[in-house]
């Protein structure tokens, strides 16, 4: 019970504070979407930490025959192919929040449990209930009737052709991470070894390895790292807290993923599509207290 708990709690934290963090490098002069969507996985040496503390409980209780690594070709095969696909996930998501306010692309982003229901049961082949049918079916016609009126909460100075394509980018990677939390559990499913959450945790740090490379490319193209420096010393906030803000958005996105591949360990990935579902009320909340987004009728009814 506590591991399920434990992984629920950091999905539950990185998935209310990264869009937040996010926003916030946006609002303040940030532009670099390459650079935002390298943090969202940058953080992964933290998985160093837990990873060296197994591995000591492991020497002192088997000795010299504890093994270092546990992941095997196959998995570690899979995991890069999921890490690039989450690269590429994670430059859809951060175009979306830079034109979107973080209350209306957390609500796009609830059609993501469709996609994760659709491909839980092309992959895994996970049987439904008619409760978890009429939830996904809501959550889908949510997203489609805030589609209708998503000029309403255009940030000011935003275009249109820019919020819209914001707002599809947005829906692609409800899409494709839909996509990659079955096949995350598919892995774990077809996997020819046992599954332990040391295995889980050399696969996070494999699948944000790799994500964080394809997003290092990207930012090379962009010429991101030449830009920080300048981005910094224009930043609203001041230059330190430009940094601090970086900082803590790898941080707090690293418990997402964590927590998101935790809970598919310890559940399902339905379940996991479920929780970051449930998220969406206090995301909306903290979006309206901390940044002023307008709540409009559409939102709530989504």
């Amino acid at each position: 019970m506590a591991l399920p708990l434990l992984n629920a709690i950091f999905l539950a934290i990185g998935g209310c504070s990264g869009p937040m963090v996010m926003r916030l490098y946006f609002i303040n002069g940030g532009n670099r979407v390459w650079l935002s969507s390298w943090l969202e996985t940058a953080g992964w040496p933290i998985i160093f930490i837990p990873l060296l503390v197994t591995y000591l409980h492991r020497s002192r209780k088997d000795g010299s025959a504890a093994k270092l690594v546990f992941m095997r070709g196959p998995v570690f095969v899979a995991s890069t192919v999921i890490g690039i696909l989450t690269g590429l996930d994670d430059y859809l998501y951060a175009y979306g929040v830079a034109h979107l306010p973080v209350s209306t692309s957390a609500l796009v982003i609830a059609s993501q449990l469709a996609f994760t229901a659709l491909f839980v049961f092309i992959l895994v082949k996970q049987k439904f209930t008619p409760y978890s049918k009429n939830a996904v079916a809501l959550l889908t016609v949510g997203a489609g009737i805030l589609a209708l009126h998503a000029s309403s909460d255009r940030p000011k100075g935003e275009s249109s052709n820019a919020y819209y394509l914001g707002f599809f980018m947005t829906v692609a990677a409800a899409a494709l991470y839909g996509f990659v939390l079955p096949l995350v559990e598919l892995t774990y499913k077809k996997a020819r070894q046992a599954i332990t959450y040391t295995l889980v945790l050399e696969m996070q740090l494999v699948i944000c390895f790799f994500a964080t490379l394809v997003c290092t490319i990207g930012m090379a193209i962009n010429k991101d790292f030449k830009a920080i420096p300048r981005e910094a010393r224009a930043f609203g906030l001041g230059e330190t807290k430009y940094y601090v803000v970086l900082v803590c958005s790898g941080i707090v996105w690293q418990g997402f993923f964590l927590g998101a591949i935790g809970v598919v360990f310890a559940g399902s990935s339905l379940l996991s599509g479920i929780i970051i579902t449930v998220l969406l009320p206090m995301i909306e909340v903290l979006a309206v207290i901390f940044y002023k987004e307008k709540f409009t009728s559409e939102k709530g009814v989504c």
